[in-house]
């Protein structure tokens, strides 16, 4: 990302009532998939509005985003709803993230292609992926995010390629936008031949 793109993501988070609170109604549905114990990132979380809702389910959340100003507050954000997130602030189009292993990571509404590498080196063991992202569909309904950042149809499945698919759909779903979703598994390691 660019200078402009952090300060684009600054501008809209100073505006603090524009940044949404409640979790995505998407990654809700997924409950069934997800950890309640364990290391969660949350990827280009903004405001924190996932990552506190994985807090409040008892992970321990790492909120990674290229806005301070988001990341502050995030921070605001989870002291009043009692939990702690541990803050990041990295641009994934230039930095490496940290050699940290996750039982859980998200991405909701973000896509950096080349992020998909990194994420069976940043999962433990059974850890899971979670990715919610739109489509190309979606701007039949949506002018934003625009064609640069979506999706081609079927295209998540092939992105995970190295981890187990274990739920995957692809349709308008409850945030109102034609997203495709994948949660996807680090495989176990082969049991130790003696």
């Amino acid at each position: 990302m660019s200078t402009a793109d952090r300060t684009k993501w600054d501008s809209k988070y100073a505006a603090s009532d524009a940044a949404p609170r409640e979790p995505s109604a998407v990654l809700l549905s997924l409950t069934e998939y997800l950890p309640t114990s364990g290391r969660a990132l949350d990827i280009a979380g903004g405001a924190g509005r996932n990552a506190i809702w994985l807090a409040e389910r008892g992970l321990d959340v790492t909120l990674a985003d290229i806005s301070p100003v988001g990341l502050a507050l995030a921070a605001l954000r989870a002291a009043d709803a009692g939990v702690a997130l541990k803050r990041l602030e990295i641009d994934f189009e230039q930095d490496r993230l940290p050699s940290v292993t996750f039982d859980l990571i998200t991405s909701v509404c973000y896509l950096w292609r080349p992020l998909f590498a990194e994420y069976p080196r940043l999962l433990n063991p059974s850890g899971v992926l979670v990715v919610i992202q739109p489509t190309q569909r979606n701007l039949e309904r949506n002018e934003k995010p625009p064609a640069s950042f979506l999706l081609d149809e079927g295209e998540l499945p092939r992105l995970a390629s190295g981890l187990d698919i274990v739920h995957y759909e692809e349709g308008w779903l409850a945030d109102g936008r034609h997203d495709a979703v994948v949660v996807a598994q680090r495989s176990l390691p082969p049991p130790c031949k003696v």
